[in-house]
């Protein structure tokens, strides 16, 4: 699921699309349904209740109010407590149906963010390719969150239908013509919720994208603010900025005043219409026969309890689509079968010794675009085998397949003369150390950076592994030493103490074949001598697959593998290629020109 130009609020999503995202996601807290049913029982004792509390006061002004005589004390102290229980209890109803509905609200929005959480760990590298990392924290956490707004729209939804249904019950035991007469205002109600919706939908969706926009900025610009501050370009941004942030401003008093003009002056207005209608049914009949006062009375409370929830269940349209919405794109996240490389359904094989085949590999990221093309290679356990090449010619793409980040189209993978997909993928990852040009250093500390969060890897192993690739010595001199924090991305950090702890990172698994994608890329010479007296020691007995950037650094590999645009177009030692005076020869000649102009 790729992200488009255009952004996903401002789309106008199909009422049959609509269907299928609110039944799936009502099928997903079904987990929950109990509570959900709890909620739903309550409500309808609740509007039960509300039914009854008019009908009760009628009743009593009936039966005793208009007839002096029939009042006593006894009758008034009756009452008072039979309509005070009835309204306790109603408060009591309301107050858990809230509670419940809620509830359980709660619970199924912690699924769905745990299901989403999940899936997205299940996905390949790919699919992270194509989508934004800032867009996933949206859905994951954003778009989860605004679910809420969906499920309360559906609690207001529930209660107004009940209250509508326990009104029209009401008036049914006071008048079954003025009841009947009643019915003419459902189709109005209807058709302002319909028109309502569309209309704030609409405007809503234009808001959305127009808030899309104004984050996109604000990530821009804090993302880049260096290069802004370098350019002297403060103002230029700040200008387009206040531009976009009006847009967003001019979307929201549009709603605003759509709020304003069609929210309470259409319920107010039906309200009104309803009124007229009463009266002038209960007008005309007291021409013939005599209208008690509480049948008035039940009359309109039972129409204000039909129109007071309608206002606040319009007030949730405009939330309710940002909650569809929401529930759009997280089953979009679902549904995507962009899946992480999948192993063999009786994969066990181990890694042992190391030994790496490539034969006949094609390999491409989109099926369309081939990136190796019959790549072959053998690296013997222990052996070091560097790949050099120009930018794109399918180094890093081999790693990625080695790895099992991506599938590859053709061809054979062996480890240990296994097939890679008949290899646990679990083996795979503990007997498989990556070292990245660029490592990422998680928030914690130095000790969980270098484990991973491994308990099984103790704090002397930990140390021993920062001993063996001389990292030991920097993490010593820090405060609370292994256990001195880390922020995200290790800022605080050197390249090359990042590089230091990544390498501790890799080896404290002792894993049997070590992988090194330009590892002294970004760090300067010093630090890359003592990097380079680690890698020596950590490529004992290890079979190694290192990228090479700076070639000085591989002369003494046991393979080295030209590449051009996914093929092999030299191979052989350091000085073998030297004599082959082909791209190897101009690459290194070229680096040392570099070298010597330095």
């Amino acid at each position: 699921m790729s992200e488009k130009n255009s952004s996903v609020w401002a789309k106008s999503i199909p009422i049959k699309e609509q269907i299928r995202v609110i039944v799936t996601l009502v099928r997903m807290a079904k987990p929950f349904r109990k509570m959900f049913f709890g909620a739903l029982a309550i409500g309808a004792a609740f509007a039960l209740l509300q039914a009854a509390a008019p009908r009760i006061i009628a009743y009593y002004m009936t039966t005793y109010l208009q007839q002096r005589d029939n009042v006593t004390l006894q009758v008034m102290i009756s009452f008072a407590v039979l309509v005070a229980v009835v309204r306790v209890s109603q408060a009591v109803t309301d107050a858990l149906n809230a509670y419940y509905f809620t509830v359980a609200a709660e619970y199924a929005l912690e699924d769905i963010r745990v299901q989403v959480f999940r899936k997205l760990h299940t996905l390949g590298m790919r699919f992270f390719d194509q989508v934004p990392a800032g867009s996933l924290v949206t859905r994951v956490n954003n778009d989860t969150a605004s679910l809420a707004d969906f499920w309360r729209f559906f609690m207001q939804l529930t209660f107004v239908i009940m209250s509508m249904i326990g009104a029209y019950i009401g008036m049914l035991t006071v008048s079954v013509k003025a009841t009947l007469l009643m019915l003419i205002v459902v189709p109005f109600i209807v058709g302002s919720v319909i028109l309502y919706q569309r209309f704030s939908s609409s405007l809503f969706r234009h808001m959305r994208e127009r808030l899309s926009h104004l984050n996109a900025k604000i990530a821009e610009s804090i993302t880049g603010i260096d290069v802004i501050q370098e350019f002297y370009q403060e103002d230029r941004f700040k200008k387009s900025f206040a531009k976009v942030n009006g847009e967003y401003f001019n979307a929201r008093f549009r709603m605003v005043k759509a709020d304003a003009l069609l929210l309470e002056p259409m319920v107010d207005m039906l309200l009104g219409a309803a009124m007229v209608l009463v009266f002038w049914y209960f007008g005309t009949l007291s021409m013939s026969t005599a209208v008690s006062a509480g049948v008035i009375y039940a009359f309109t409370t039972y129409l204000n309890n039909i129109f007071s929830p309608l206002e606040s269940v319009m007030n949730l349209f405009s939330p309710f689509q940002e909650g569809l919405v929401s529930g759009y794109r997280i089953l979009g996240i679902l549904a995507d079968d962009t899946y992480a490389p999948a192993q063999n359904v009786a994969a066990k094989q181990d890694i042992t010794a190391g030994k790496i085949a490539f034969q006949h590999v094609d390999f491409s990221y989109d099926g369309q675009h081939q990136i190796l093309k019959d790549l072959n290679f053998i690296a013997n356990p222990g052996d070091t085998v560097a790949l050099v090449g120009h930018t794109g010619s399918g180094k890093s793409s081999t790693i990625n397949a080695l790895m099992r980040f991506y599938e590859f189209q053709s061809g054979n993978i062996l480890i240990d003369d296994h097939d890679i997909r008949d290899i646990a993928l679990k083996n795979i990852r503990q007997k498989m150390g990556l070292v990245l040009q660029d490592p990422f250093m998680f928030f914690g500390d130095i000790s969980s950076n270098i484990r991973m969060y491994d308990d099984t890897i103790t704090d002397e192993q930990v140390k021993a592994a920062a001993e063996f690739v001389g990292a030991d010595k920097f993490i010593s001199a820090l405060p609370g030493n292994y256990h001195a924090k880390v922020q995200e991305g290790g800022s605080g950090f050197s390249a090359g103490e990042k590089q230091l702890i990544s390498f501790a990172r890799a080896i404290v698994r002792d894993p049997k074949i070590l992988i090194l994608d330009e590892a002294t890329a970004n760090v300067d010479t010093e630090t890359e001598a003592l990097i380079q007296k680690s890698l020596l020691k950590m490529r004992q007995n290890r079979t190694t697959i290192a990228i090479a950037h700076r070639l000085s650094t591989i002369k003494d590999a046991d393979l080295i593998l030209v590449l051009d645009k996914g093929e092999v177009v030299e191979h052989g030692t350091h000085e073998e290629l030297l004599q082959l005076q082909g791209q190897y020869y101009d690459l290194y000649r070229l680096q040392g020109i570099n070298n010597d102009s330095n």
